[in-house]
This record gives structure tokens, sequence and C-alpha cells, in this order.
């Protein structure tokens, strides 16, 4: 490929890519138009169901189970890659092309979800409906949410929003940067899979190891990217430290049990500077994972996951104005 056809190609991607985040932002995703026609997720867990009851054998060898499940991640990966090229050859590099891949990068974007969830959490707890806001929490996190208090429900929104401000919206972003349709499909296909089977439970320690290895290759620049964008936004937000943010994301990110999710959420425990992560219970085990800014507010409340919220708002503005800046960069190199 030419300087100029690549310089062409990264300055559509970016444009698409903003187009396609105002439009997640205005519409996020319609209920009307998903109860008529699955969401591309969606189908991509069917598959990976369909993959997992029929691939994944619990009582065999480990070795054995861990193959199956790397056949079934290649079988996963390898058809969303054709759907993604499909697209591109259906589409047309014109107009039309243009306009899919706009609507297609907005699907598969998550920021207006991953608000629309969050605050669900914030909204009950602050008018003291805990029991209401623990079950809005049990829906974007897998911990057993039954017993949390007030601090406990604030404090997995709030993770939950910083882990997914990574791999909801910084992650696809960046993988349709890089390799376009095929590129933002196919990452959506493998996180979908580390999700649904990428568990270290008895089920799927051995089937989702691969989906689970190669999704923390897939999220290592992402990760330290939604990181660095937080300590940014902190730099903008009234009453919060980038330095602070910097330091803490520098010094507790590898305490996590992730090796990506504790940059962002350091981060945004450093920027909150409240107290993140720490024992948790799961409802087949219960973690005794360090602190992330052990030192910060432990007595979180509604108002610290908005404070959250719109500091993840000023990280993907960022994010965008500084993929805007690259263009325009190599554009004039």
């Amino acid at each position: 490929m030419s300087e100029i056809a690549f310089t062409a190609l990264l300055g559509s991607r970016i444009l698409i890519l903003c187009i396609a985040l105002a439009i997640d932002a205005i519409f996020g995703e319609p209920d009307v138009l998903w109860r008529r026609i699955p969401h591309p997720v969606v189908v991509m867990g069917r598959l990976i169901d369909r993959l997992d009851r029929t691939l994944n054998r619990p009582d065999t060898a480990a070795r054995v189970n861990r193959l199956r499940g790397i056949i079934a991640l290649t079988i996963l990966l390898g058809l969303t890659a054709l759907a993604g090229l499909g697209l591109i050859l259906l589409a047309g590099s014109g107009i039309l092309g243009f306009a899919l891949s706009v609507i297609v990068v907005a699907i598969l974007l998550a920021a207006r979800s991953l608000h629309d969830h969050v605050r669900a959490v914030a909204v009950p707890l602050g008018e003291g409906k805990l029991a209401a806001a623990r079950h809005a929490v049990s829906m974007i996190v897998g911990r057993d949410t039954a017993n949390l208090d007030e601090a406990g429900v604030a404090r997995a929104a709030i993770e939950s929003c910083a882990e997914n401000y990574a791999d909801g919206v910084v992650a696809p972003a960046f993988w349709y940067l890089v390799a376009g349709l095929p590129g933002i499909l196919v990452y959506k296909a493998l996180n979908t899979a580390d999700s649904m089977i990428g568990h270290r439970t008895e089920r799927h320690v051995t089937f989702g190891w691969a989906a689970a290895r190669l999704d923390d290759v897939a999220n290592f620049i992402p990760a330290r990217l939604a990181g660095m964008t937080l300590v940014a936004a902190a730099m903008v937000q009234p009453a919060r430290s980038a330095r602070h943010s910097f330091g803490i994301m520098l010094r507790d990110a590898g305490n996590h049990a992730s090796p990506n999710a504790g940059w962002p959420e350091a981060a945004m425990a450093g920027a909150l500077d409240v107290a993140l992560a720490g024992p948790r219970s799961y409802r087949e085990y219960t973690s005794d994972d360090a602190w992330l800014n052990a030192d910060g507010r432990r007595t979180l409340t509604a108002g610290d996951i908005d404070d959250a919220l719109r500091l993840m708002h000023r990280a993907t503005i960022i994010a965008l104005v500084v993929c805007v800046l690259g263009g325009l960069l190599v554009a004039l190199s």
C-alpha cells in the first residue's frame, strides 16, 4: 500500500470512528431494532454457546480439551473475520461502504450502553433503594451482589465503568483503526468469548484457556491507552489529580488479577481517590485481590459513580481528539 493510500485509509477510518461515536452517544442501542433482529454480539454469543456445547469436554485430558478450545476459537474468529471481509466486498469503497462502516462501528461501540448500565446503578443507589441498585449492578458484574452494602455496590459499578471503558470503547476503536471492519468484529467476538468461556471454572478452565489468553493479548495496548486517557481526563475534571491518578496506575495496575483491567481501574481509583478492587465474592469462588489505591476512601456513594461516568466521558473525548490529531500528523508527514 502506498503512503498516500495508507493516509487516506487512516483518515477515512478516523472520520468513520468519529461519526460512529457520535451516533452511539445519541442513539445508543435502540431496543425497537434489536427486538426484531439479533444484535451482532448476540449472534456471536450464540455461536460461542454452540461451540461450547459441541466441543467442550471437561472430562477429557486437559491438553485435549485445551486443543478443542483452540479449535473452537479458530472457528469463531475465522467466521467473524470472513464476515468483516464480506461486508467490505458487499458495500464497496464508495458512499455505501462508508455508511455501512459507520453503522457497524456504531453498533459495536458500547459507550452509551456502558453509561446507561452504570447510571442505572447510581440512580436507585442515590435514592436509597439498595436492593434495586444491587440488581442493577448484578447486570454488569460477575460477582455475587446479594450482600453488597452501598459502598460495595458503588465500587462494583465504578470498576465495571473503568474496565468496560477499556474493552467496550477503547479496544474496539483501536482494533477498527488498525484492521478495519474485520478487526473490530474479530475483537468483539474474542472479547465475547472471553466473557463467556474465559473463566477459571471447572467447565472452562481448559476449554476457555485460548480465549482468555488471546483476549489478554488483544487488550494489552488498549487497556494502557484507556488508563492514560483517564489520567488525562483527571487533568480537566475539577478537584481531580492527574498526577495522583498516574502514580496509582503505575504503582497498582500490576496488583490486579487481570494483566489489563488494572490499568484503567487503578487510573480511575487514583483520579477519584477511592479504593477499588480488594477481596470479592463470586458465585463459585472468593478472590483475595489486593486493593488499588489502598489508602483511598472506601465509603463510596452514588455520587462517586457519577464522578466516574464524567471522567469516562472526558476520557472518551480525549481519546477521540488524540486519534484526529494523530491522523493529521500522518497526513502532514
